[in-house]
């Protein structure tokens, strides 16, 4: 008598009659975002395109039926000519002096609302209202109401002192901006430490003041490290946002005086020069550049939020 085996029956998945497939619950669940999908793509993507289609094209708006392809040239201009390198040096130096001085305020600031105080919610309100002004009224402000060596307010204070009456965008201009954008993101880099500091342990700081640990070392040895990631984050959302500024360099000094960053340059090439080309292709790579810094900020958010889930 031989035995005999019997091969295992795969299962297989049992459907409520009636049910719909799994694939079609799921493009269910995304039909309301498709909407919006498709507006990002029209909005954003094929702008985008159009724009890279025409930054290899050397194209005049002045004379059209002259377009011809060009390649890379528009590219190598851009990199090579010496008005567009100075336009590029200087978005580096206003990038990385915003962001370094609004860092470092934005510090002092969430080290002191970190305090407990009479007042603070009225002094929190009060320190973040300069980034919920419209850049361009911010920057009309700096340079009607305080930089105005006639009626501005700087002038009006050093005149009742005795002091110098400067002309402070024509003697400072790159300066003049800088200052205008320092006091617009210190409440956002702001914001970001101050969530930082929130989120320290506090048994931690007080097992260091049981110890005999002064403020300063507390600071140095264990608020600091915490707040790398932060500074990070603050330095990169930063950069993106100060790379593409333009209210502020085309109000205070129309791009004169050695204050023409690359988003300028991108402007006057298109709308005063007609090179549809040429500034295509600066806006290209100033787009690419914003995405480098943003690929960046995203994973140091990303690393933040296995952190805190990890605490959790």
């Amino acid at each position: 008598m031989t035995a005999t085996t019997t091969a295992p029956i795969a299962a297989t998945p049992v459907r409520t009659k009636g049910a719909p497939p799994a694939r079609l619950r799921a493009w269910a669940t995304r039909a309301p975002l498709l909407p919006a999908l498709v507006f990002m793509i029209v909005v954003t993507q094929l702008p985008f395109v159009a724009t890279l289609v025409i930054s290899f094209f050397d194209w005049n708006a002045l004379y059209p039926k002259a377009r011809h392809f060009t390649g890379l040239d528009n590219y190598q201009e851009v990199l090579t000519d010496a008005d567009l390198r100075h336009s590029v040096w200087t978005t580096v130096v206003l990038t990385a002096a915003v962001v370094l001085a609004s860092l470092v305020l934005g510090l002092a600031l969430a080290l002191l609302l970190d305090r407990r105080f009479r007042g603070r919610g009225v002094v929190r309100t009060l320190l973040i209202a300069p980034f919920l002004v419209v850049p361009v009224a911010a920057a009309l402000l700096w340079k009607h109401v305080l930089y105005n060596p006639e009626y501005g307010l700087l002038n009006g204070l050093l005149h009742y002192v005795g002091g110098p009456q400067p002309d402070w965008i024509s003697n400072t201009p790159l300066l003049a901006v800088e200052v205008s954008l320092v006091w617009q993101w210190t409440p956002f880099m702001m914001l970001i430490l101050l969530a930082g500091l929130q989120s320290r342990d506090s048994q931690q700081l007080e097992a260091a003041r049981v110890d005999g640990a002064s403020d300063w070392q507390i600071f140095r040895h264990l608020t600091l490290p915490h707040l790398r990631r932060y500074l990070e984050l603050g330095a990169l959302l930063g950069s993106i946002y100060i790379v593409q500024n333009f209210d502020a360099v085309f109000t205070i000094t129309s791009g004169g005086l050695g204050t023409a960053n690359l988003p300028y340059t991108v402007y006057q090439s298109f709308y005063q020069a007609h090179e549809n080309g040429l500034a295509s292709a600066a806006g290209v790579l100033v787009v690419i550049g914003s995405i480098i810094i943003a690929t960046f900020a995203l994973r140091v958010v990303s690393s933040l939020f296995r952190e805190e889930v990890s605490r959790a």
